[in-house]
């Protein structure tokens, strides 16, 4: 899946349930109400995906006090643990790599943590150096070497003996976070990702048989999804509870299939706090009561662990502005996923200044933070925390085939399992090319009317294209590892970036209609510009159209150049479209055309759709090919379908 999404409430969320005979019972029954002799309530307390908030002294800092406080008031034992993804990636990983998280976690001191994807964010040989600087075990349970064992530094498994409980922890994670989002050759490395959802179940069952555990806890980076397919292979009931990480979505502890789930979110928003009634005379779990406390301001940072993050900060500069922006800039998941953001713009802009391609593409993945910054001053901290990766700037040569064959690689249907879960995504952000996408099945072209640098787009010419370096070698899914590479740099993404807002001083980046999603389209339409009066076209529009929003229809040049409609009228019963647009205006961004010259024009709106069930979108968009014939002023005549 992609690399990182989720949103959710910021308040405490809560659940609760009774587990008889290893089965959770819906409900809110009391755990008194199976309670014997040998009762004790285990807290659990449980973090992941940490990411760019390792560098950050403000809610890691929280997160280590939150924790003490919630282990002191427990009035039982106490495990902690993490769900993945905690060294990487990160605005130090660059420079540091993993030692700021580790050393921070290291003073939570947790019982043990799984390997996530982004634990390999330094290559495979740097998990020996994650794992020999952390004084706590990292699992990974069903990621084995050619012995079948945990590969080098790693654990299978953890027992942990705490207040008379027998604690059985594994660490999972699934094929797809495995292989989909490094570009490690695991086999290559004698390493293969067993399925979790059997391997699980049965290193539970050998924890409870042979080991004689209470309970068993699975640290699953997998994601939801998959950590509830998991509890529901889990046919006999030995794990007790899954702790996710990976899709960062805010899912407070509730029952499935017998297991309790659990995620919080990511960046240490949250710590998950579950109550597990515990009957060690029988070794099962009789009931539990959860939450996700959410980490805030008002909770204290831990000094340690401010002081750890602030010497990592000092040494790598991270405070220093580098530039002044007059637009905020849009960092967030749910925008570099789905659609071109101006600070995705603002990077690939980076990317082809430094290289001086005709293209440059970045993975929507590989933009962190899930934060806006700004307006105002930008630090170099900022834009380590957002392209926090040690990934440089690679320049390959492709031909106009090859480069919409890579564009289409990052679309998400709507069709799909991601688009059906996260919504229809281009995954990506572009400098130099514009394109339409149709994120469906079934279609012609999902990537269509190119243009580079203005121009259509050759498929028989060469292209130089800057990516960055994890896609270079095929990561993301990207076509490109077999490319021809014009140039390899050893710059880092973020540094060109960095130099990029240094050499301008201020910044005002915006959304050009570089990329623009289309679900139907009209009729193509005929146009005549010369900077008089009105300009009237009519469509008949597809079935599916319901209703348009008026403030959304819009009629784009080549290079971008954006006029909106001065009206719009939709007749429901005809499922006619009529769009007038002032001609004053249009003829502005076809002024350097010769008089008699036709030019290709985009209409763009948005419509609500009795087909198309968007989880993303609010709405449908609808796109129609519109020639404008140039006109001196005064001399235009009406005709085809449109005119004044």
């Amino acid at each position: 899946m992609p690399e990182q999404r989720g949103f959710g409430r910021r308040d405490v969320l809560r659940m609760g349930g009774l587990v008889l005979g290893g089965a959770v019972a819906s409900g809110s029954a009391a755990a008194a109400e199976g309670s014997t002799s040998g009762d004790t309530t285990l807290t659990l307390l449980s973090y992941n995906d940490i990411q760019t908030a390792a560098a950050e002294d403000e809610n890691f800092s929280r997160l280590v006090t939150l924790i003490e406080q919630r282990r002191a008031a427990a009035d039982g034992p106490v495990v902690v643990v993490g769900g993945g993804d905690q060294v990487g990636p990160h605005a130090l990983g660059p420079i540091s790599q993993w030692r700021c998280p580790v050393d921070v976690l290291n003073r939570v001191a947790p019982d043990a943590d799984v390997i996530g994807n982004h634990e390999f964010d330094y290559g495979f040989d740097g998990i020996s150096g994650v794992t020999a600087d952390s004084a706590f075990p990292w699992l990974a349970t069903n990621l084995v070497d050619e012995n079948g064992e945990a590969f080098d530094g790693t654990e299978s498994s953890r027992i942990v003996d705490r207040g008379g409980v027998r604690i059985g922890l594994i660490g999972l994670i699934d094929e797809g976070a495995t292989f989909g989002k490094t570009n490690i050759d695991f086999e290559g490395r004698g390493v293969t990702v067993e399925d979790y959802t059997e391997t699980g179940p049965a290193e539970a069952k050998r924890l409870r048989e042979e080991e004689g555990v209470d309970v068993v806890v699975a640290l699953a980076h997998t994601g939801v999804p998959d950590a509830e397919a998991l509890a529901e292979a889990d046919t006999d009931d030995d794990i007790d509870v899954v702790v996710a990480g990976d899709d960062e979505i805010v899912y407070p502890p509730a029952e499935t299939s017998g297991t309790v789930v659990t995620e919080g979110e990511a960046r240490a928003n949250y710590l998950g706090e579950l109550d597990l009634h515990v009957d060690t005379d029988a070794g099962a779990v009789t009931g539990f009561d959860g939450e996700l406390l959410p980490v805030t301001e008002d909770i204290p940072k831990d000094s340690e662990a401010s002081q750890i993050i602030e010497a990592y900060r000092a040494e790598a500069k991270l405070d220093t502005v580098v530039a002044e922006t007059e637009t905020p800039l849009d960092a967030r998941f749910a925008t570099n996923y789905h659609r071109e953001s101006n600070y995705g713009n603002l990077v690939t802009d980076a990317m082809r200044a430094r290289t001086g391609a005709d293209v440059a593409i970045t993975n929507a993945g590989g933009i962190r933070s899930n934060a806006v910054y700004g307006p105002g001053p930008i630090t170099g901290g900022d834009v380590f925390n957002t392209l926090p990766f040690a990934n440089t700037l690679v320049t390959v040569e492709l031909t106009g085939e090859e480069l919409v064959e890579t564009l289409a690689s990052q679309v998400i249907t709507l069709e799909s399992d991601t688009g059906q879960a996260f919504g229809e995504e281009i995954s990506q952000q572009v400098s130099g090319v514009r394109f339409e996408w149709v994120p469906h099945e079934g279609v012609d072209e999902q990537i269509r009317d190119v243009r580079v640098g203005g121009d259509p787009l050759d498929s028989d010419a060469t292209y130089e294209v800057a990516v960055n370096s994890f896609i270079a070698a095929g990561g993301s899914g990207y076509p490109l590892a077999d490319k021809p590479r014009i140039e390899e740099t050893d710059e880092l993404l973020a540094t060109a970036v960095i130099e990029y807002l240094d050499d301008r001083g201020t910044v005002a980046p915006t959304v050009e209609g570089r990329m623009q999603r289309v679900d139907r389209d009209l009729p193509d339409a005929s146009v005549t510009v010369d900077g008089n009066g009105k300009v009237v076209a009519q469509f008949d529009t597809p079935a599916d159209v319901q209703s348009v929003g008026a403030d959304t229809v819009a009629v784009r040049s080549p290079d971008g150049e954006r006029v909106a409609a001065e009206k719009t009228v939709f007749d429901a019963d005809e499922q006619n479209l009529i769009v007038r647009v002032d001609d004053t205006a249009l003829a502005e961004t076809v002024e350097d055309a010769d008089d008699g010259a036709e030019l290709p024009l985009d209409l763009y709106a948005e419509y609500e759709s009795s087909e198309f069930d968007h989880v993303y979108f609010e709405r449908s968009r609808l796109n129609a090919d519109v020639t404008a014939t140039v006109r001196e002023r005064g001399r235009a005549e009406a005709g085809g379908p449109a005119g004044r």
